[in-house]
């Protein structure tokens, strides 16, 4: 009879340590570890898309959040040095079912859990991700603890009950650019646009560089006097993470901004400081939106567009009815079909020009899908057709309506 070699390793020592996660009410599941081995903490979000990882990973909108991939496999096409949406991964953590043993993609340089390791971002994989996406439906969005050091639940509870919650973090001061920098516009520059980066993704400016703006990148914490000697036709905030209600520089910014008649356009926390610049609250979503397939109508055409969401904060303003505020008459231009939150605002002056619009959802989105891209040329039409004393950087201008 043969015996097992033993100098062999036994299989079970090459698996990965095993991991906790622990949610604020004490629920827990069990894992093991994917990536970094440690500990982190956040709050928990479930992401529905089934493709786009990469880009979810680098948004700078999920910092200290710890994000449960809904998709039951992930991990299928690697990492590559191309869709990086910043310049690291941004995720407190990271939660799969059925972690992919061997990337497969042409593009792939190394694997989703080498490139978590080097960039030491704590995950667990063989976790029950169904179970826990339903359990965050019922309960709502909350903090979270991932662990592959600590075998205590009770233990690692008391620390995720001891963390900052997410509802009033003033988070863009950390995610932000710190020096300005010039992406140049691709072929002929028709406009000067400002982008406050309150967390802003790598795809935003060059959608923007590909319809002839020369696009400013500034810090998030920019003075209207820093951005009014760039003599911009037009000002742009970015998405970015963190508690709208907590984030007041930003809203003195833009509220200059628009009372000195600068066209605007807004994405994402970008929208929800549109909201409270015009005078509208905030409030925080049970669970939030997050994914690459929620349907959202455009209340001027009622067309319905497939977007891409990544928010936890809405704009509290009447769908039914406009707004007068200091600056013109607001609407809601926009709205989520599975919830009816606001998903977009847009202003007006007396004559009917559009002086500034925003939207809750990802136009730019990288990942797809790509239904919202005619905002970008809707920025530059609004741009083109502002009534002032005449062009800044060299563009014919009128004054018909956007």
């Amino acid at each position: 009879m043969s015996t097992a070699d033993s100098t062999r390793p036994d299989p079970s020592d090459l698996r990965p340590p095993a991991a906790l996660l622990v949610l604020e009410d004490g629920r827990t599941f069990t894992g093991r570890a994917y990536g970094a081995v440690g500990e982190t903490f956040g709050e928990a979000v479930f992401a529905t898309g089934m493709s786009g990882y990469q880009e979810t990973l680098t948004d700078p909108s999920y910092h200290r959040q710890v994000v449960v991939a809904t998709a039951p496999h992930i991990g299928n096409t690697g990492w590559n040095d191309e869709d990086d949406e910043s310049g690291q991964i941004w995720v407190a953590g990271y939660v799969v079912r059925d972690a992919a043993r061997v990337p497969s993609s042409w593009r792939s340089r190394r694997s989703l859990e080498a490139e978590l390791a080097a960039q030491g971002i704590v995950g667990v994989q063989d976790v029950d991700t169904r179970a826990l996406t339903r359990h965050l439906r019922e309960r709502g969005a909350m903090r979270v603890g991932l662990s592959s050091v600590e075998t205590d639940p009770a233990a690692l509870l008391q620390r995720v009950q001891a963390a900052p919650a997410m509802t009033g973090a003033h988070l863009a001061d950390e995610v932000t650019t710190r020096a300005g920098y010039v992406v140049a516009a691709e072929g002929e520059t028709r406009h000067r646009v400002v982008a406050v980066d309150l967390g802003i993704k790598t795809m935003t400016p060059r959608q923007m560089a590909q319809r002839g703006i020369e696009v400013h990148v500034v810090p998030a914490t920019a003075t209207f006097a820093e951005v009014a000697a760039l003599r911009p036709d037009g000002v742009f905030f970015s998405n970015g993470p963190g508690d709208p209600a907590a984030t007041d520089g930003p809203v003195d910014l833009l509220k200059a901004v628009l009372g000195a008649g600068i066209p605007y356009f807004g994405i994402c926390f970008g929208n929800q400081i549109f909201g409270r610049a015009l005078g509208f609250g905030t409030y925080k979503l049970d669970y939030g939106h997050r994914g690459l397939n929620q349907p959202v109508m455009d209340l001027r055409t009622r067309r319905v567009e497939v977007t891409s969401h990544n928010h936890g904060f809405a704009v509290d303003a009447p769908l039914d009815r406009p707004t007068t505020t200091p600056f013109g008459t607001a609407t809601v231009s926009h709205v989520g079909l599975n919830d009816q939150v606001v998903e977009g605002l847009e202003l007006r002056d007396d004559e009917g020009r559009v002086l500034g619009f925003s939207v809750q959802y990802h136009p730019e989105a990288a990942a797809g899908p790509h239904d919202a891209n005619y905002l970008f040329d809707r920025f530059v039409e609004v741009m083109a057709r502002r009534p002032c004393d005449g062009p800044r950087t060299g563009q014919a201008q009128g004054t018909e309506n956007a």
